[in-house]
């Protein structure tokens, strides 16, 4: 199967509405994004068909989540462009900001969506250091993050920028593995202010694992102390 069709099946198995264009974006930034790694280290996977899978696919299941049409989003550890990116391409009048702190990944993102005539204003930060900005924190709608740290030490970078209310959908492997770093998250989530809701699972064709999206709820405001320095985190998370 072609990319494109790849991308068409998947939406429609997820009964999630897409466009020819919105598909068309999506391959344009994918080959982009082939052609730049291999001049910068941006994804291990490297054939059109993978990235319409692992990458696109993956992130557009967020888009049965929840609506985020007039919502303010916050990407934490963006990356190359993930989940910003697929979801932009769906429908660049989503309110997205990907943040990342390596400024070539961020340049990669912004030079795509000049490309593909997308407005974005992509963010050069630490997570723990942005929500040191005026009007920051407590700001955001919804908060997704995809491969950036295990659960206890994620909650604490993306809580503090939800408004109550709000959502924090990680997405993350459906195992042993993913069981366990729930179960080790539940107390941080608890004293930043989360609910833990539940988790939607879902399988990609073609991949031999299970994944999910936590659906973590800012059900009280988080505590002016944190995010802790990253360095405090890591070695004693909450």
């Amino acid at each position: 199967m072609t990319f494109s069709e790849i991308v068409a099946q998947g939406c429609r198995e997820w009964q999630l509405p897409v466009t020819p264009e919105a598909i068309a974006r999506m391959e344009r930034f994918s080959d982009g994004l082939i052609e730049k790694n291999r001049v910068m280290n941006l994804t291990a996977v490297t054939e059109p068909e993978e990235i319409a899978l692992r990458h696109m696919l993956d992130c557009l299941f967020l888009l049965t989540v929840t609506d985020f049409q007039g919502k303010k989003v916050l990407d934490i550890g963006c990356g190359a462009g993930f989940p910003t990116m697929p979801l932009k391409c769906y429908d660049p009048q989503l309110d997205i900001t990907p943040l990342d702190s390596t400024a070539k990944r961020i340049r990669f993102i912004q030079e795509s969506c000049d490309a593909l005539d997308i407005p974005i204003a992509p963010v050069t930060a630490r997570a723990e250091e942005y929500i040191q900005k005026k009007g920051v924190r407590e700001s955001f709608d919804i908060v997704v993050s995809r491969a950036v740290a295990p659960l206890n030490v994620l909650a604490e970078l993306c809580l503090p920028y939800l408004k109550v209310g709000g959502l924090f959908l990680p997405l993350k492997s459906k195992n042993a593995a993913g069981d366990q770093e729930v179960e080790q998250g539940r107390s941080a989530i608890r004293a930043l202010g989360g609910t833990l809701e539940g988790a939607r699972e879902y399988a990609i064709r073609g991949m031999d694992y299970p994944h999910q999206v936590l659906v973590i709820r800012k059900t009280a405001h988080t505590l002016g102390q944190y995010p802790r320095r990253f360095a405090k985190i890591s070695a004693n998370p909450l």
